[in-house]
């Protein structure tokens, strides 16, 4: 207390006002606030977090939970960089801070989320990768920690939650592909039980069959979300008896180690084999041909992730007055020259 007591008779008004004006509490005038955040930079003075965890019962931080090892869509392309800059944006409305938490390859996620919770370091979370069934989950609700998932799950639930329309891209992907004659389509998905997998793989066989095209279980190419992932997809493709005509990957990075292993075969993209990935990223806008893909705001997302968020917490539902929000993001077609007919 000394050091807020310091402020407070230096700038000669209460603590109390003092305390409000640096926990940027709304009923403290801007003039005020101001003056006290002025007077706090010249005087260093910290407040002390922990104390006023221990105080009030909250942190003011956000987390937000990733698996560093999981099949998720971020990789080295900066997808979550762009979440991220959205969620604290809305956070920052509410000088609330965002703190990642990465949770390690080797490490169960549901435990080191147990962990976190038992530390008290967040008063909320958003969760990502999601997988079909997901303790995760469970584990929130039954600790009535307030949360958003960053994708769908197969575990019952009523959280809100925010996913990408997997189910739109794979139908436009197929229904592209089919329109430029294609019909032996493959499709290349991650290997784990994350549940966007699931997702996208329903919807390619649904798509298929509005086509009337059998399912082939041996066009669905199960591997990682990288490069080297899209590297593979594309060996095991060419290695098939019958090599198919067109390949959807869920996972735009993919499409790097895809070009690659194309070309080394000596076939290209868009001639040989017809392209088609999930999402634009930074990395994937100099392969030539252009590749054709999703595109979306990042930003955008982010910012809807952290309005939700806050929807479900009683502090901020008047000024987010969603409800519990179930959402499916939209996401727009780039047009490349990846898809092109093939050569007869």
């Amino acid at each position: 207390m000394k050091g807020i007591r310091r402020l407070a008779e230096h700038l000669n008004i209460s603590i109390g006002t003092v305390s409000r004006a640096l926990n940027g509490r709304p009923d403290v005038n801007e003039a005020t606030r101001r003056r006290v955040l002025d007077a706090a930079a010249e005087f260093g003075y910290v407040p002390d977090q922990a104390g006023r965890t221990l105080r009030q019962g909250t942190t003011n931080a956000v987390g937000f939970m990733m698996e560093s090892g999981a099949d998720t869509s971020g990789n080295p392309d900066n997808f979550f960089f762009g979440v991220f800059d959205g969620v604290q944006t809305v956070l920052s409305r509410h000088h609330l801070d965002l703190v990642v938490l990465p949770c390690p390859t080797d490490e169960d996620p549901t435990q080191y989320l147990r962990r976190m919770i038992a530390r008290r370091l967040v008063d909320a979370l958003i969760i990502s990768a999601t997988h079909r069934k997901d303790p995760r989950v469970e584990l929130l609700n039954k600790t009535r920690v307030p949360f958003i998932a960053l994708g769908r799950t197969g575990t019952p639930s009523d959280h809100p939650w925010i996913d990408l329309d997997f189910e739109g891209v794979a139908h436009r992907a197929v229904d592209r592909l089919v329109a430029k004659g294609h019909r032996r389509i493959a499709v290349a998905v991650p290997g784990s039980d994350i549940n966007l997998g699931v997702i996208f793989l329903q919807a390619y066989k649904d798509a298929l069959a509005r086509h009337g095209i059998a399912f082939d279980q041996r066009l669905v190419i199960y591997t990682s979300s990288s490069e080297q992932g899209g590297y593979q997809a594309a060996h095991q493709l060419i290695s098939m008896p019958q090599m198919p005509t067109a390949a959807v990957l869920v996972y735009e990075l993919m499409a790097i180690g895809f070009y690659r292993r194309l070309r080394d075969a000596g076939l290209a993209p868009g001639r040989n084999v017809a392209v088609i990935a999930f999402r634009e990223s930074p990395l994937s806008r100099f392969l030539s041909p252009a590749l054709t893909c999703f595109s979306m705001s990042l930003r955008d997302l982010g910012i809807a992730l952290g309005e939700s968020l806050l929807a479900s917490m009683p502090a901020y539902a008047e000024i987010y007055p969603q409800g519990t929000v179930h959402r499916v993001w939209p996401m727009e077609l780039v047009e490349g020259d990846s898809d092109n007919v093939l050569e007869r």
